[in-house]
């Protein structure tokens, strides 16, 4: 397993679309959110009302509400484009052949893709937080409020679980032996989520509640349903090993 961790983690880090997709993550929506504040001083009432959480409770809370709500969008493609690349371009480079020449098993070196993504995972989880703190402080919120501590809090997990729900991309990108096919699944389950939100099945969708719960402050959803996750991610990642253990080279 170690060989395989090492391998993978050196591809993450020298690989471009590894780079871009972490800075678009986590600079790309702590700046969205952040620069969004600017527009809070104007007088149009029009323009006031589409601001949402901004201006009404405005503040670190009504920050850190449209921050949930651009991550849960956001996040779930950039965690679909990391996943889609790192199980996806085995087949795009033609290095999946190599592979078969190799010691180390082909479902060790899935797992050993899963568990690098998911310290990837936790990097961005951290550093988005932080960017969200700097850019606040920068933009003029001023002292973050111990009220505001909760909404830190699910911030930082909305971004892991997120990242969770993308789980499934893994098995799309090997299944379809593509890229694009696992970034394809991740904006369906995007789309498939906010269909169900509009719908109001978004408390019983596991690729919904994550969002629902950071958005609402846990108002929307009980806490026990991001359990929902669980078996999401563990099926996922099960599939997306067996599917490696079976890999064929003449398909």
């Amino acid at each position: 397993m170690t060989p395989a961790l090492v391998t993978e983690l050196v591809k993450l880090s020298r690989a471009t679309v590894a780079r871009a997709t972490t800075v678009i993550l986590v600079v790309g929506i702590s700046l969205i959110c952040s620069s969004m504040l600017l527009a809070t001083n104007t007088a149009d009432p029009q323009v006031a009302a589409k601001l949402g959480p901004l201006i009404d409770p405005g503040g670190w809370a009504g920050y850190l509400t449209v921050a949930a709500q651009v991550t849960s969008a956001g996040g779930l493609l950039g965690c679909g484009v990391m996943l889609s690349w790192m199980f996806g371009r085995e087949f795009a480079d033609g290095t999946i052949t190599g592979l078969f020449a190799l010691p180390v098993s082909r479902p060790t070196i899935a797992a050993a893709k899963l568990l690098i993504y998911l310290a990837w995972l936790m990097i961005c989880s951290t550093a988005m937080l932080a960017a969200l703190v700097v850019f606040g402080l920068a933009f003029g919120l001023g002292p973050i409020p111990a009220a505001a501590a909760p909404a830190l809090g699910r911030q930082f997990v909305l971004v892991i679980l997120t990242g969770v729900i993308a789980l499934p991309v893994a098995w799309a990108a090997t299944i379809g032996r593509s890229i694009l096919t696992g970034i394809a699944v991740a904006v369906g389950l995007l789309v498939l989520s906010q269909i169900a939100v509009v719908a109001g099945a978004g408390p019983w969708l596991p690729f919904s509640v994550p969002a629902l719960w950071a958005i609402s402050g846990g108002t929307d959803v009980a806490a026990i349903r991001l359990a929902l996750v669980v078996p999401i991610a563990i099926t996922s990642a099960a599939l997306a090993m067996l599917s490696w253990r079976n890999l064929q080279l003449d398909r």
